[in-house]
């Protein structure tokens, strides 16, 4: 048994069987590769596949039809495939397994690892909706993902910055936001907003007959916010403070006990620090991703 462990993601597990062969036989016989294994996760869990072999020998693993060498990079979704070459080559001819589909889960929110503006996006549909489809598909604001020719769509984006200590991106911050769709040729131009007590960025498309959008089915959308260049960052430092207890200053042989405290400090950046590029688009499965239909005929 060898186990190869995969340098991004994907952890590669080479199950091999032994089978015990009677005698000498006249005809070479096929065995039987099975690949088999569980999910990943990007970055964190590793994905174990395993090949089983019907009798002992070398497997070859290969992903999206490139060999992998020494198993270290089988990473994203892809196709892995695996070839079996038996130790014993006059009694069992090489076996190619069953393509084996593998999807590594990644993160829906944001690009994290290349940037540290992290985005939440949901959809509403916009109010002043009615009709026999309000009891499903009418209420206003609320987060849905499916809408009927004619509605309205609201995204609703809500970002923080880690260059800025992980404050909200707002209007004082952010550069520029907006929504790229498939199909429209300018972007969504974002604003941000008071909507009954909570601020939040907001893009509007409307739906319905030309020149309104009326591509039906899913709508491939991307998110872009830019922060805006920085002249000062907070950065993560520490400070002594006296120490308390049941608000009373702690005393030890007369002398005042201080503890060290973590805190965001304010400090000049020249030339100014540009703008982080934060991006955001739907890794949810194809039932959840934003879809257009059209309406239902009687």
């Amino acid at each position: 048994m060898k186990r190869l462990i995969s340098s991004i993601v994907v952890s590669v597990l080479a199950a091999v069987g032994v089978a015990v062969v009677g005698g000498p036989s006249a005809y070479a016989a096929t065995p039987t590769l099975v690949l088999s294994g569980g999910s990943a996760v990007f970055g964190t869990v590793p994905g174990v596949i395993k090949g089983t072999a019907s009798t002992a020998g070398a497997v070859k693993f290969s992903a999206a039809g490139v060999v992998i060498a020494g198993c270290e990079k089988a990473a994203g979704s892809t196709v892995l495939t695996a070839t079996l070459t038996p130790t014993d080559t006059a009694g069992f001819t090489p076996v190619d397994a069953v393509p084996f589909n593998v999807k590594v889960g990644l993160p829906v929110q944001g690009a994290a690892d290349i940037s540290p503006i992290h985005i939440f996006v949901d959809q509403v549909l916009a109010s002043g909706s009615t009709g026999v489809l309000a009891p499903r598909f009418g209420v206003s604001c609320a987060v849905t993902s499916q809408f009927i020719l004619g509605q309205t769509i609201v995204w609703r984006v809500y970002a923080n910055n880690e260059a800025l200590g992980g404050a909200v991106m707002d209007s004082t911050n952010t550069a520029q936001a907006y929504i790229e769709v498939a199909g429209i040729k300018d972007p969504i131009q974002m604003s941000y907003g008071n909507h009954s007590g909570v601020a939040f960025w907001t893009g509007v498309l409307a739906t319905g007959a030309a020149p309104k959008y009326s591509t039906l089915g899913v709508i491939n959308f991307k998110v872009t916010m830019i922060a805006k260049d920085q002249n000062t960052m907070k950065v993560a430092s520490t400070k002594l403070v006296r120490k308390s207890a049941d608000g009373k200053q702690v005393m030890v042989d007369g002398r005042p006990v201080y503890e060290r405290v973590s805190y965001f400090k304010t400090v000049a950046v020249s030339p100014a620090l540009k703008g982080s590029v934060g991006t955001w688009q739907s890794n949810f499965t194809a039932s959840s991703q934003l879809t257009l239909y059209a309406v239902p005929t009687v």
